[in-house]
């Protein structure tokens, strides 16, 4: 099983991390936080170091991919700018709950997460570093833009697109064909 570092230690990243132990894909090798000591721990993951430290880490490890567990939209975008220059050939991955629903022709791009009970029906584009939180629901020929995000329980109708960085909040409800987005 690759061995990937998750980047970020709070909140979301127990989300992220929960993920990607129900999937089974990954074995997570720690996390790096530039906000809390190396050695503390996030759900029994231990924080291995700061951005900085990636390329060390990335051979220490044998790393074979990294996931940005940053809920902050723009920030995150940023955090794979930089990891993307200290790493170039670190991947970032995708993390998808068991219990999200995947319709058919659904492009998912790298370090996307999707989290429990979320839906995404056919034919949609999300880009990369995009979250679909909880119950979120994504549908028909959408266009979620990178690093953009649908907080808990927000819906779409078909044919809407989701701008760069955007993010849509809690419960919010976009109807058919806003921002004009589908293929």
């Amino acid at each position: 099983m690759d061995k990937i570092v998750i980047i970020g230690a709070s909140g979301h990243a127990k989300v992220v991390i929960d993920i990607v132990e129900r999937e089974g894909r990954y074995a997570i090798a720690g996390l790096v936080d530039s906000q809390r000591p190396i050695g503390e721990s996030t759900l029994g993951h231990a924080i291995l170091g700061r951005e900085a430290d990636l390329p060390e880490l990335m051979r220490k490890h044998s790393l074979r991919g990294a996931l940005i567990a940053i809920g902050d939209n723009f920030v995150r975008s940023q955090v794979a700018e930089r990891l993307a220059g200290l790493c170039p050939n670190l991947p970032l991955v995708t993390a998808v709950h068991p219990s999200a629903a995947i319709a058919r022709d659904v492009s998912i791009g790298a370090g996307t997460v999707i989290m429990a009970g979320a839906c995404v029906n056919p034919c949609a584009t999300i880009g990369r570093g995009c979250i679909l939180n909880t119950q979120s629901s994504l549908d028909h020929d959408c266009v979620m833009e990178d690093f953009s995000s649908l907080a808990p329980r927000a819906v779409t109708g078909g044919n809407c697109r989701i701008g760069t960085c955007s993010a849509v909040c809690i419960g919010a409800v976009l109807a058919h064909g806003v921002g004009g987005g589908g293929h």
